[in-house]
């Protein structure tokens, strides 16, 4: 374990004007604090903070930074507070250490819930304050390095969250040699046979082509030399898993990847890494179409290179990179490397804010916490960006647009602005009319052509490969739902008003809202629309003095075998059931609207308890029950007459059964169809009939007809179903 005075020393080394006072107090407080704690390993627990600061000050970091690792774990796993952290060691530590805290004591459904609670809280820590995700990749890295004392099953779900999300972060924000570690630590526990595999024929790979590629390196360098470029010139390999991505990405084997070896040239200033592309063109033939400059165009997280592949010596194609020093520390270290050009870290870090194009996608990310997404959409659509390499567009203007490669031009006209793509008609695709879903090319130059008051089709929900622009697509389709849901609301609410013959007037809703916890009429409406509100209660809520006249639904029975309608009004009880007699007049309860002696059936599709419900009239043969989101609606929105706003009378312990529908995606592998299965009656309900069908090689549509008790139960088959690995996606089918 790291001793004290190491610890000073190593920062001293690169900082002469570090506070050793500060150092010390921290190394002490986080000592005693952790007392007799201990790793899986076995050992001390106050080692692994130590190990963390070590990481970065091979970066280089600041006191605060390092202090801050020292102390990442003290709120988290001892007694500690925010506030004593605060009061001994500052405010802006205080504020770092409490980035680097999971969240507690919260009632999450899931651990995917958990995971994707504590991200969204790490990312708004990296905005406030990037040292935040300094100290959490270095302690990632360590809890990597000794991830074989931790038990397997848990072993394989960090080394899987490290492949899925920290090391494509690290990525994101330039620290490759950050990244390349965690992911080669993460293959290796993850996918450990075929780690080995890959491994082992890279390294027979380079034992035959040491030779080779020392010759390629030294042919290099006398080229540029005899020119007057003076380069350092290094071979490098590719890594294992770098390779295996490649293999899975493009369906190819090892022997077809090309790119295993590759040479990075380091030259003094931009121009002459212009003036070695010269010299290397000309003296060997490039590679049509191979050619990228990162230099005029950086990538997102500040990489600049030049890329080109020639058919270098001995007639063998070589990848070539070509980058000044100061660019190399740059792709090496990222957001870390630019402390190195600055007198250290400040508290205000909106110098590197300007200077790093990595905080640019940082800001658009956490942007999108303010739009009342789940975490675990928001985790998705981190995901869907964290893990693409990048394409370059341009607007007509000339603006330069970054996407993950495989976007459209959908992602790009929500890339310009939400507005343009939630209009957008049409793509023209240098000069071109092309498709919006056409997917973009590196330099294509794309113009949106747009058509006011249009909606996005929620379809295109499915086929974006941006996470800005799938909650755009996701959050306008809400709000046209909640603008159908007012606009029958609005009908409803009219329709009681005149039964009541009451007139209504907005102005008096208005004084009525705070009642009803509702901000504006138009939140009013759509909750009356979606079941929350009863109209009745509207009606009452502005005239206190009038009756309570409701209808409700009791005793429904599935399918074809009908139910009956009953009437309730606010002092008794009318109703027609087989073998019961009620002195009734039913004529006035025709009046008013009540048809006591039509069955009452399901719609295709069916209903449960707890789905806000509307009745479609037929005088003369039956009341048809549809569930609200049911889309054979749409028949009879110009026939407002004929709905009838109901509800369910079902008991608690009444366990009816109700037909449901479910699609399910999932991974096409042995024993899917069984896990599904066991989910399913695990949770008490009876698959009536499932079918299956390919959607492609790997995965497969599961529509399972089933029968459930009601809303809940259904949705509780959902939840367990979405956690499950094998699964990507289940819906409910309405209709």
């Amino acid at each position: 374990m790291m001793r004290q005075v190491e610890l000073v020393d190593r920062v001293r080394r690169y900082n002469p004007e570090t506070d050793e006072v500060l150092l010390n107090r921290a190394y002490i407080y986080a000592m005693k604090a952790h007392g007799a704690q201990t790793r899986a390993s076995g050992d001390p627990y106050f080692s692994h903070p130590l190990e963390v600061a070590a990481i970065l000050t091979d970066l280089h970091l600041d006191d605060a930074t390092i202090v801050a690792a020292v102390l990442h774990d003290v709120i988290e796993d001892t007694e500690s507070t925010r506030e004593e952290i605060d009061r001994l060691f500052g405010p802006e530590i205080g504020q770092l250490v409490d980035g680097l805290t999971k969240l507690k004591r919260l009632d999450l459904v899931s651990k995917r819930t958990a995971q994707a609670e504590n991200f969204r809280k790490l990312l708004l820590a990296i905005a406030s304050d990037v040292r935040v995700l300094l100290v959490k990749l270095a302690d990632r890295l360590h809890n990597m390095r000794t991830l074989h004392f931790v038990p397997p099953e848990k072993r394989a779900r960090i080394a899987e969250e490290t492949l899925e999300i920290y090391g494509p972060l690290a990525g994101r924000m330039g620290m490759q040699r950050l990244r390349d570690e965690l992911e080669d630590l993460g293959f290796r526990h993850l996918m450990p046979d075929a780690y080995a595999t890959i491994t082992a024929r890279l390294n027979e790979i380079g034992r035959c082509n040491n030779q080779r590629v020392a010759s390629i390196e030294e042919e290099i360098a006398e080229a540029l030399a005899g020119e007057g470029v003076a380069a350092q010139v290094h071979g490098r390999r590719k890594q294992p898993y770098s390779v295996w991505r490649k293999m899975e990405r493009k369906h190819v084997t090892f022997e077809q990847v090309s790119d295993i070896f590759g040479f990075r040239i380091l030259v003094d200033t931009h121009a002459e890494c212009y003036r070695a592309l010269g010299v290397l063109h000309t003296r060997w033939r490039c590679v049509p179409g191979r050619f990228k400059d990162y230099i005029s165009t950086p990538k997102p997280n500040d990489y600049r290179s030049l890329h080109t592949t020639v058919v270098g010596p001995g007639r063998q194609r070589a990848e070539l990179q070509i980058r000044t020093a100061a660019m190399h520390a740059i792709a090496s270290n990222g957001i870390a490397a630019h402390a190195l050009y600055k007198e250290g870290f400040t508290r205000d870090d909106s110098s590197l804010r300007s200077e790093s194009r990595a905080f640019e996608w940082l800001r658009r990310t956490v942007e999108q916490l303010a739009e009342g997404s789940s975490p675990e959409e928001f985790l998705e659509h981190t995901k869907l960006e964290l893990f693409n390499d990048q394409v370059f567009c341009f607007t007509p203007g000339g603006r330069l647009i970054a996407l993950p490669r495989g976007a459209t031009a959908i992602d790009f006209a929500y890339a310009v602005h939400t507005d343009v793509g939630n209009t957008a008609a049409a793509a023209k695709i240098n000069g071109r009319a092309e498709a919006l879903l056409t997917e973009l090319q590196n330099g294509d130059q794309v113009e949106i052509v747009r058509q006011e008051g249009q909606l996005p089709p929620a379809i295109w929900e499915t086929l974006v490969v941006t996470g800005k622009a799938r909650s755009a697509v996701r959050r306008a389709t809400r709000e046209a739902m909640r603008a159908q849901y007012a606009g029958l609301g609005r009908q409803i609410v009219n329709r009681a008003f005149e039964r009541a013959g009451r007139p209504l007037a907005e102005d008096r809703l208005k004084v009525a809202l705070p009642r009803f916890a509702r901000a504006s009429v138009e939140d009013l409406y759509a909750a009356v629309g979606r079941g929350e509100l009863f109209s009745g209660d509207v009606l009452k809520g502005v005239y206190p003095d009038i009756a309570d006249e409701r209808r409700t639904i009791t005793a429904l029975r599935p399918g074809a075998e009908a139910g009956w309608f009953a009437v309730r009004s606010s002092s008794h009880l009318l109703f027609h059931l087989p073998g019961a007699s009620a002195e009734t007049d039913w004529k006035m309860l025709a009046k008013r609207g009540c048809y006591p002696d039509l069955p009452v059936v399901f719609a295709n599709g069916g209903a449960l308890p707890g789905d806000r419900i509307v009745g479609i009239l037929d005088p003369e043969s039956s009341i048809t029950v549809y569930p609200i989101q049911s889309p054979e609606l749409t028949a009879y929105d110009d026939q407002p007459e004929r709905w009838l706003d109901v509800r369910w009378d079902i008991k608690d312990d009444d366990r009816q059964a109700f037909p449901a529908k479910l699609e399910i995606t999932a991974i096409n592998e042995p024993g899917t169809l069984g896990l599904i299965a066991t989910v399913i009656g695990e949770n008490g309900a009876n698959i009536d009939n499932i079918a299956m069908r390919p959607i492609s090689r790997e995965q497969r549509l599961l529509v399972a007809d089933l029968e459930v008790s009601d809303v809940k139960h259904l949705s509780s088959i959902v939840a367990q179903l979405r956690v499950r690995p094998i699964v990507s996606k289940v819906e409910r089918v309405n209709g």
